[in-house]
């Protein structure tokens, strides 16, 4: 007889029995690929769910251990075991029970080496050798030990090595000294050119004035004219 039972009834069944006691202690926390510090993330060991006499169990205890691996399958983003877990859980409980007995630490080994590889992308020096040598062993507790505290602490020591970046200096721009008109006394007015000789460089004589001076001058010249053509005559008649 096969069994179809609805996903949200089998995750309903994990709360019939309860699950394996959770660790007291709690993680702290590590640093992810980019080395900020983040929560850690522990992988199920699922072994310690596996605590049923699967040839006692009932059909009922077989398919809510089954729900209860699947969840922490899920909750570790595990690639293979959920699927296979699914695919038995349309079928019988001795299809499940011969799973658990037979395939569940092959299926569930496999997804933890495939996680291992997936920490390898970007990973620096210290990692990708604490990783290789997880992978060169192959046991499930290597994998479980490097996932849930070795992948951090090799991650702590890349993310020391890594240089400390140091800020660019950035060149400060001075600024160029903009002259100030600043205005000194009265303003200067504009030369002007002056017209004859002389040093006084004063403003040229035009108009009404240049008359003045010429007729001025002129009668002068006259004066000194007659003077002399007198002065000339009262000579000539002395010396006669």
């Amino acid at each position: 007889m096969r069994w179809k039972i609805p996903a949200g009834v089998i995750m309903a069944l994990v709360f019939l029995v309860p699950a394996a006691p959770a660790a007291a202690h709690t993680e702290p926390p590590g640093l992810n690929e980019a080395c900020q510090t983040v929560e850690r993330k522990v992988y199920k060991d699922i072994r310690e769910l596996l605590t049923v006499d699967l040839d006692t169990a009932t059909d009922v205890e077989v398919r809510v251990l089954a729900a209860q691996i699947l969840a922490a399958a899920n909750a570790d983003s595990l690639p293979i075991l959920p699927r296979e877990i699914e695919e038995r859980l349309n079928g019988t409980a001795e299809e499940l029970r011969a799973f658990f007995k037979a395939d569940v630490q092959n299926a569930w080994s496999t997804d933890l080496r495939v996680t291992v590889v997936r920490t390898l992308t970007g990973a620096g020096a210290n990692v990708k050798s604490a990783a290789q040598k997880a992978l060169d062993d192959g046991a499930i507790n290597t994998f479980l030990a490097y996932l849930n505290n070795g992948l951090y602490e090799a991650r702590a020591l890349d993310c020391a090595s890594q240089p400390t970046a140091t800020p660019t200096a950035q060149p400060t721009s001075t600024p160029s000294a903009t002259p100030s008109a600043t205005t000194t006394g009265a303003p200067t007015p504009a030369a002007s050119s002056s017209v004859g000789g002389g040093e006084g460089g004063g403003l040229p004589v035009t108009g009404a004035d240049t008359a003045t001076v010429a007729a001025f001058g002129g009668a002068l010249l006259l004066l000194g004219g007659a003077g002399y053509v007198i002065a000339r005559r009262r000579r000539s008649h002395f010396v006669a």
